[in-house]
C-alpha cells in the first residue's frame, strides 16, 4: 500500500512515471501538493481522484492538489446537451459525474484536481464553489490579468481590448462523503481552435481565451507558482 506522509516533502509520489510533487502545509492542516509533467490520459486520472477521496474518506491520506495537463478531449458534465457537441469525432469525449456541461482539456491548460475535506473546511458547497472562482481570479492577478466572475455564467472572464468577453478558466465540481473532486482549468497557452469542437460550457456567443492570448507572457511554472501561492490565503482565510 502506497505510504502518505502529510507532514513531510516527498518526491515520486504519482502513479505514472517522470512526476515530482511537494508538500505544502497550511495553517490548521496539511495539504499534498502534486505536479505531474507530461499529458496524463483522463481515465487513469479520473480513477486516481476517486481512489484518493477513498483514502482521504478513511483517514488514509491528507488533502490532495494535483496539477496536470490532459492530451486533448473532451468532457461532458451531467449537464451536457447533445446538440453543444459541434465535432464529435474530433476529440475522445469522455461523460463524467461532474457537475456543468462540455469541457475541453489539452496540451497548454493548466488542470488542478482539487481533493478537499468539506467536513473539515465547512460543509458549505456553494462556498466551496466560490472560494475556486476566488482562487483563480487571485492567481490570474498574480499574473497581470484581472478574472472576474459573470452571473449566470460558470467560470472565469476577461475583458478583451475590443471590449468583448471571452472565458480564460473553467471549473466543474462533484463532492462524495463531503470530499470534492475534479475542480478547475486555467487556459495558459493551448490551441484555442481546439474549443471549436463544443459550444464550451454551454455558453454560446462568448469567446475562449488564454494567458498568452492576453499577451502575459506567463509559463506554466508561472501559474503553478501563483496557484501556490494563492491557495492557502484563499482556502484558509
Amino acid at each position: 500500500m502506497e505510504q502518505h506522509d502529510c507532514g513531510a516533502t516527498r518526491a515520486t509520489i504519482d502513479v505514472t512515471p517522470a512526476r515530482n510533487g511537494a508538500m505544502l502545509r497550511g495553517r490548521t492542516r496539511s495539504v499534498e501538493w502534486r505536479v505531474s509533467s507530461g499529458a496524463v490520459p483522463y481515465r487513469p486520472a479520473l480513477a486516481e481522484m476517486e481512489a484518493r477521496v477513498d483514502l482521504i474518506r478513511r483517514g488514509g491520506a491528507c488533502e490532495l492538489v494535483w496539477l496536470l495537463e490532459h492530451p486533448p478531449l473532451l468532457t461532458a458534465g451531467t449537464s451536457a446537451r447533445p446538440e453543444e457537441l459541434l465535432e464529435p469525432e474530433r476529440f475522445e469525449v469522455h461523460a463524467v459525474g461532474r457537475g456543468g456541461r462540455y469541457t475541453y482539456h489539452g496540451p497548454g491548460q493548466r488542470v488542478v484536481y482539487c481533493m478537499l475535506d468539506l467536513s473539515r473546511r465547512g460543509r458549505d458547497l456553494r462556498g466551496y464553489v466560490h472560494r475556486l472562482e476566488s482562487w483563480i481570479i487571485a492567481t490570474l492577478a498574480h499574473l497581470g490579468v484581472a478574472g472576474e466572475r459573470r452571473a449566470g455564467r460558470i467560470g472565469i472572464w476577461v475583458v478583451q481590448e475590443d471590449g468583448e468577453e471571452a472565458k480564460i478558466a473553467a471549473l466543474g465540481v462533484r463532492v462524495r462523503h463531503w470530499i470534492t473532486y475534479h475542480g478547475i482549468s486555467i487556459n495558459v497557452a493551448p490551441d484555442l481552435s481546439h474549443f471549436d469542437a463544443i459550444v464550451p460550457c454551454g455558453l454560446g456567443g462568448y469567446g475562449v481565451t488564454s494567458l498568452r492570448a492576453q499577451g502575459t507572457g506567463a509559463t506554466m511554472a508561472d501559474v503553478d507558482q501563483a496557484l501556490k501561492e494563492t491557495f492557502f490565503e484563499v482556502f484558509d482565510a
